[in-house]
């Protein structure tokens, strides 16, 4: 694998209030080339069900506004990495409620933080994360959708600040092949990888490579 290069492309994080095609609509007004969006309210568990009306305004509307890809991302709430059982549960739910959406909606990249060991230990929150991919993949068979790993700052126990982890993640995931990375470069930056200088960036991507 190597770092592709490609034309940078204009986008922006659009609203979904007063429906998903909603977002469409705001990005093609401010000239978004893509955008990321997320599916359902990011800060609560219950996601309102998308009716056929409106998926089908959504799909219509980004076919007429050449708007892609579209990105989605996972709620905030959602821990795949928890070693508390009842939260564990709760997230995978909600996160395969996340990539029925995406996959109804068409949208090829839905983007998830690994979650956080929460006290457990890397090695094994990264493989409880694993162990989240599997049981949600047995239930998503023949989607289309690919689930990007979001690389982050490494804040308290989070998991996936380093290049390692994604890693090991992507490995340990029995169809492993349906993951990919969402490389932020905030995020890579601030944990530690110099990416402000040509030497640094080419660097820090050889490792990621």
């Amino acid at each position: 694998m190597s770092a592709a290069v490609v034309r940078p492309r204009l986008g922006a994080h659009m609203s979904i209030s007063g429906g998903v095609d909603k977002a469409l609509e705001s990005g093609a007004e401010v000239g978004c080339e893509t955008i990321q969006i997320f599916t359902k309210n990011k800060n609560q568990w219950r996601a309102r069900p998308l009716n056929g009306a409106e998926v089908e305004r959504y799909r219509r509307l980004q076919a007429e506004t050449g708007i892609e890809p579209v990105v989605a991302h996972d709620s905030y709430l959602i821990n795949l990495a928890s070693p508390e059982q009842a939260l564990l549960e709760k997230s995978r739910e909600a996160f395969l409620v996340e990539m029925q959406r995406a996959e109804l909606l068409g949208i090829p990249y839905l983007v998830m933080h690994p979650g956080a060991h929460k006290g457990s230990g890397v090695d094994e929150g990264l493989a409880t994360v694993a162990a989240s991919f599997d049981w949600l993949h047995e239930r998503t068979q023949g989607f289309r959708l690919q689930v990007l790993v979001e690389t982050t700052a490494g804040q308290g126990t989070t998991l996936g600040f380093s290049f390692e982890h994604l890693r090991r993640i992507i490995e340990s995931t029995a169809e492993g092949d349906r993951l990919g990375v969402c490389f932020d470069t905030c995020h890579v930056f601030t944990a530690g990888y110099d990416i402000a200088t040509r030497e640094g960036y080419e660097a820090a991507f050889n490792d990621f490579d």
